[in-house]
């Protein structure tokens, strides 16, 4: 504890009064010892030419406390700290480095939906596809394991059975997403998914008990208006690609839901990485057989061959596919790393923002046409979702 060195000459310059302040030194003789904070807390008559931050001390007064206010001493600190914090190194570090994250989400979330939907045009076999992608991500969390770059969960019996509904519900929210961006484009695929708040608030009723505040029932108003002004006029609308991707809202919400359920058992809850990990294995296991019964061994080169005729050589093929299962697994593992760093609207917010980029960059990229009318729905139903977001930070008021 820091000790103050205060002279007992005349402060003249305080209020033109004289208090007689004795330093601390530690004597156990002391008159009246009272700590800086609460004489910060409950004065208010002390105006400073000038101060410096207090940095808890205390003072003794003799025979009786001063009517002096430190309010203003406190808010000193308070900017100076806040100050300090602003220009620590290791404050802006953690700044340039949730900044450098949020773009490596952005740009791996641009390059997977634009090199899927490129796969997915000349082998269109959503499930093998997707299947190959969780291989892909299944590897890296083995090789993650292995080299230690992450602790390797510890699975209790109590947890198997909950984390195994949510390797199925993400397992079919993937496969239901590449079915979708098989069907229609991809800047429609990702307005359908704008109605994922929707979902959310109808299973947080269902399985939480939790009711939604007007201002979240009201921001879900622009979403569902602007998905159907968008899907009334898309000229790739397709009801697989619709329902698909609608069907994908429900599964991944499904699982939103579900996990954060399940993450609220902090004595036996896995952290978001490993979750996800585990999920990843579960869903590459479940779909091997899934691919297999519904669309046959497809990786041969006979198939190859067949998506080479569609404009595609082999190798690029292949190497897109690789390409695809390692930008999946990777921007979902640093969303989740991001979550980790920063509140659920803030990830929320930035989410909408990616779904932005995404549309965006999808519609420049394939030349999508897109109408006025379709332009109105999408960006209102984005403005739904950025709206929803900062629903959520209202808390409702007790009654």
């Amino acid at each position: 504890m820091k000790t103050c060195s205060l002279t007992t000459r005349p402060l003249n310059h305080i209020n033109r009064k004289i208090p007689r302040i004795i330093p601390v030194y530690g004597s156990s003789s002391s008159p009246t010892t009272i700590n800086c904070k609460a004489i910060i807390s409950n004065n208010s008559n002390i105006s400073f030419r000038s101060y410096s931050v207090i940095n808890d001390f205390s003072l003794r007064l003799h025979k009786r406390v001063v009517p002096y206010d430190f309010a203003v001493v406190r808010a000193a600190a308070s900017a100076h700290e806040a100050s300090d914090e602003s220009t620590n190194p290791a404050a802006i570090g953690k700044t340039l480095q949730l900044a450098a994250m949020f773009g490596v989400w952005y740009l791996l979330n641009i390059y997977f939906n634009i090199l899927n939907k490129q796969v997915l045009k000349v082998f269109p076999y959503p499930t093998t596809v997707t299947t190959f992608q969780f291989g892909c991500g299944t590897l890296m969390v083995l090789i993650m394991w292995t080299l230690k770059l992450h602790p390797r969960p510890k699975i209790y019996k109590s947890q198997i059975v909950p984390v195994l509904m949510l390797g199925v519900a993400h397992t079919m929210g993937n496969l239901l997403t590449n079915i979708s961006l098989g069907k229609v484009a991809v800047s429609f695929t990702h307005t359908i998914k704008a109605m994922e708040p929707f979902f959310t608030v109808v299973f947080s009723v269902l399985l939480l008990s939790k009711r939604p505040t007007l201002w979240v029932v009201s921001s879900l108003v622009p979403i569902v208006g602007g998905v159907a002004l968008a899907s009334f006029t898309e000229a790739s609308f397709n009801w697989i690609g619709f329902g698909s991707a609608m069907a994908s809202n429900v599964t991944n919400q499904t699982r939103n839901v579900l996990s954060k359920k399940f993450m609220s058992r902090k004595e036996e809850a896995l952290d978001n990485i490993n979750l996800f990990s585990v999920m990843t294995i579960i869903a590459f296991i479940l779909l091997i057989p899934f691919a297999f019964f519904l669309e046959g061994f497809k990786l041969t080169p006979e198939y190859l061959q067949f998506a080479a005729s569609q404009g595609v050589n082999v190798r690029e093929l292949c190497v897109r596919s690789i390409l695809t299962g390692i930008f999946f697994h990777s921007y979902q593992q640093v969303s989740y790393m991001i979550l980790g760093m920063v509140s659920p609207v803030t990830h929320a917010v930035g989410n909408c923002v990616k779904r932005v980029v995404v549309i965006v960059s999808s519609v420049i990229f394939f030349r999508t046409p897109v109408s006025p009318v379709n332009s109105l729905g999408t960006g209102l139903a984005l403005a739904g979702v950025f709206l929803y977001s900062k629903a959520k930070r209202i808390k409702p008021k007790a009654d």
